[in-house]
């Protein structure tokens, strides 16, 4: 079945069996450990903040189980899981981004999803398959990212800072994840692994830059 079906993608993998890929699946503990410090915030937060930190939290342990299960098992379900896990956050964070510091209601907060799908779309149908390694597909979450810094930055927001950080570090994890395929013969490891790190940590940024104007870190 297509589902089933193997794929190789990165310079690491190099037969079918589970352990090919022993770094690409390893570093997705990175994943385990963002959202476990995460959840952790959720205990000196008060409400609605707690569970946003939960929900965030258990969709970047979600991404470390998708990426674990595809670098392993390396088929074409585990990619679509893998590539849905991640999809799921992006929307999640825009949501809560839209409602908790741009203060829509939650119809604005949904024609917000909108306008990002289907931008997305119109964005991504500009480059062939594969192009950049496949990290073209992230390529209007980068974007996405930078226009939500640039409001935030602009409200005077306390999460700003951290916004900065995340798409400072997702343009790093971007290009490395790009060359991975490039590097084969000189690095047979590969930099998809160093991607896993720097997308963990774009996940706790953001996962923890989510405050209206008026609160400030701690």
């Amino acid at each position: 079945m297509e589902l089933w079906r193997q794929i190789d993608l990165y310079c690491e993998r190099t037969d079918p069996g589970f352990l090919s890929e022993p770094a690409n699946a390893i570093t997705n503990a990175a994943f385990l450990v963002a959202a476990a410090v995460v959840w952790r915030r959720a205990r000196g937060a008060q409400p609605p903040h707690a569970r946003d930190y939960r929900v965030l939290a258990a969709l970047i342990g979600l991404i470390g189980a998708g990426s674990f299960l595809f670098h392993t098992l390396a088929t074409v379900w585990a990619a679509w899981l893998d590539q849905g896990a991640i999809a799921l956050y992006i929307y999640v964070f825009l949501w809560l981004f839209l409602v908790r510091v741009a203060g829509l209601r939650w119809w604005g907060a949904l024609g917000g999803l909108g306008v990002f799908a289907v931008a997305s779309r119109a964005l991504t149908a500009q480059f062939p398959p594969g192009s950049f390694n496949g990290s073209y597909a992230y390529l209007p979450a980068l974007l996405a990212l930078g226009l939500l810094t640039a409001y935030a930055w602009r409200r005077g927001n306390a999460g700003a800072a951290r916004l900065a950080a995340a798409a400072g570090v997702f343009v790093l994890a971007i290009a490395l994840r790009t060359v991975d395929q490039l590097l084969c013969a000189a690095w047979p490891l590969g930099t998809h692994f160093a991607w896993h790190c720097l997308i963990a940590l774009v996940a706790y940024l953001t996962a923890t830059a989510l405050r209206p104007s008026a609160q400030r870190f701690a």
